[in-house]
């Protein structure tokens, strides 16, 4: 623990380097923002003296004289102004677009995760890595810059305060020492805290964002007292951990401020003395007392330099573990381009499990033909939708081979795989954009004609019509404003949208009503012929026109055949199907 909470500056030079990718197309607002910033701490180290020589004037009554350093002063100050709002400019837009580049490239890396990563893992995880650590890295440039040249400027006060005093200068030096090893030990015991409480943060983004997402079902299913039950005590423990690090921090305060105030009197002491001692002139001392408080300011800065390093460092390392692979596993395609395909699939000895005590498939093995339409049906859990998981690479099978087009599907590349697949789900997400944007976001350049045309053939055109702003009407987050037919509906037009060669249908007329349900299976049948269709059904009364109906059945296939032919020969098939003319 002790090792892992020091600063390790390999690591630090490393992270730089990594992050120095995002800042460098900005360097020009950093490099002016450098310029601006030595400037003012230029100008800072300079007030001091100025501002002790109108003191010195005042009390030598050296009225005009005066008046020239007040000249001076108003000069230095109105600079100040200036050269403060350049800075603040350049280093805003630098933070900006540095902020903006991070943020993207980690949101792409984050959907290049293995879709395992994702379900083995808090989206707190990710959410709080893509709000807030990349805004430390994004930050670390300018406040490095900040620290640097206030700590260069104060350690140019130490200097001249060593050229007119070295006991002063001593005392000072004293001062800092014991100022050091309190601060040392406040920032070693602050990061072994923030360490974990980054940790709990992670995991509360993740129940904040469940507790926006599930809100309708903890209300209807009463769950409220429950999870705000759990929520509370997650809560309570990251606020513990924060407000165990707030208490260092004014524990820290409390004792170096009295310190400071201590050393404050122990100088006015030591002046008079020295003054009394004729070694030291009170025009020195007043200089001196100017610039005291820089002098401990630095020791101030010195922290905040070490404090920005390790928290850069910290959320570094969460970010680039992400980005460079370090941690999560990523999605990889062949180089295989295929610009378009028949849609002939298939299946070969192809075993998988979520967990390797469970088999979902045991090696089965089935063939589909291009523009054939097949259904696949089955108790739940028998493996049905973990097949269209494997076709469009989701998941990766344990052993077996799948392939389109007599092409594993390992060689192809994501465009060549999944620009000619499309799947529609039981549960469809719908973004949280405007109708139009929904359809859009699978092909940007899809015309108001093609999108009305999907739209219709998904019966739900004249649904969009009766909203006050049409397709430009937003939905909600998950399309909260939609029942859950009309967003099977608007997903389904999703789908015909795009077009592809191979459609898949995971329970996607569920939640539909008979009429609406029986217009979709009228456009899917017109499409039959022209794609390769593949539907999941628990109502085998959906399916019966399907080519071939393939049975599964505690992950093997337990029947192949038309409609009548499983009803004749399969007893599985058949009782799953008396089973449904029942209810």
């Amino acid at each position: 623990m002790k090792k892992d909470n020091k600063l390790k500056w390999n690591d630090t030079v490393h992270n730089l380097k990594r992050s120095w990718r995002f800042a460098k197309k900005q360097k020009k607002y950093l490099f002016g923002y450098m310029f601006t910033s030595l400037v003012l701490c230029i100008i800072g180290a300079l007030t001091p003296m100025i501002s002790a020589q109108v003191l010195l004037r005042i009390t030598g009554e050296k009225w005009n004289e005066l008046l020239t350093i007040a000249i001076l002063v108003f000069i230095m100050e109105i600079s100040r102004n200036l050269f403060h709002y350049f800075a603040n400019k350049t280093s805003q837009i630098f933070f900006r677009e540095t902020l903006l580049d991070l943020q993207m490239t980690l949101a792409s890396e984050i959907l290049r995760l293995e879709t395992k990563e994702i379900d083995n893992n808090s989206s707190g995880i990710f959410i709080d890595r893509l709000n807030r650590d990349s805004g430390d890295i994004a930050h670390i440039f300018t406040e490095l810059n900040y620290s640097i040249n206030d700590i260069v400027a104060n350690i140019g006060i130490l200097v001249a305060i060593f050229a007119i005093n070295k006991i002063i200068f001593l005392y000072f030096l004293f001062g800092l020492i014991v100022l050091f090893i309190l601060n040392h030990i406040r920032m070693k015991k602050y990061f072994e805290i923030d360490k974990k409480f980054r940790k709990i943060r992670e995991k509360n983004t993740g129940l904040i964002t469940e507790l926006v997402r599930g809100m309708r079902d903890i209300k209807v299913l009463n769950a409220s007292k429950n999870f705000l039950s759990t929520m509370h005590l997650r809560m309570k423990e990251a606020n513990d951990e924060q407000y165990k690090m707030s208490t260092i921090k004014r524990t820290y305060n409390f004792w170096t401020g009295s310190l400071q105030d201590s050393l404050t009197i122990g100088f006015v002491f030591l002046g008079l003395l020295l003054i009394k001692e004729n070694m030291l002139i009170t025009a020195n001392f007043v200089v001196l007392y100017m610039y005291q408080g820089r002098v401990y300011n630095l020791l101030s800065y010195f922290t905040q330099f070490l404090e920005y390093l390790r928290n850069f460092n910290l959320s570094a390392n969460r970010v680039f573990e992400i980005i460079e692979n370090e941690k999560y596993t990523k999605e990889t395609f062949g180089e295989k381009t295929l610009l378009h395909i028949n849609g002939d699939f298939s299946f070969k000895n192809v075993t998988f499990s979520y967990k390797e005590e469970n088999k979902i498939l045991d090696r089965i093995s089935f063939d589909v033909k291009a523009n054939e339409t097949v259904a696949f049906v089955g108790k739940s859990g028998a493996g049905k939708t973990t097949i269209f998981g494997l076709l469009t690479r989701l998941y990766h099978p344990l052993s077996g081979e799948i392939t389109i087009d007599g092409v594993n599907i390992n060689q192809l590349t994501e465009a060549s795989l999944r620009n000619n697949i499309s799947i529609i789900t039981q549960n469809p997400y719908i973004f949280n954009f405007t109708i139009r944007e929904n359809l859009k976001i699978v092909k940007s350049d899809a015309t108001d004609e093609e999108i009305e045309t999907a739209c219709k053939m998904a019966c739900i055109h004249d649904f969009i019509m009766t909203l006050e702003n049409g397709y430009d009407t937003m939905v909600g987050e998950g399309g909260y404003t939609l029942s859950g037919g009309q967003r099977q509906r608007l997903a389904i037009a999703r789908a015909f949208i795009r077009r592809t060669e191979i459609i898949l249908f995971d329970e996607a007329t569920s939640a539909l009503d008979n009429e609406t349900q029986r217009s979709i299976q009228e456009a899917i049948r017109n499409m039959k012929g022209e794609y390769t269709i593949l539907m999941i059904a628990h109502r085998l009364s959906t399916v019966i026109d399907s080519d071939r109906i393939i049975l599964i059945d505690e992950g093997k296939i337990a029947g192949l055949g038309s409609h009548q032919q499983l009803l004749k020969e399969n007893a599985i098939y058949r009782a799953l199907y008396e089973t449904e003319l029942e209810k």
